[in-house]
């Protein structure tokens, strides 16, 4: 699944529309957090299985 330039554009431009520019930090911030959690989660899975 490629996205290309104008669907991108698109899928911003839906984003802006739905959450409004006030707030777009709190939500880019809230999801770059959750990322974090997600992979320091799958470290520690990844860790657990290497010990076992």
């Amino acid at each position: 699944m490629n996205l290309g330039a104008t669907e991108l554009i698109i899928v911003l431009v839906i984003v802006l529309v739905v959450f409004g520019g006030a707030k777009l930090p709190k939500l880019a911030r809230s999801i770059g957090q959750a990322q974090k959690e997600f992979q320091d989660g799958v470290a520690d899975g990844i860790s657990d299985d290497d010990v076992a």
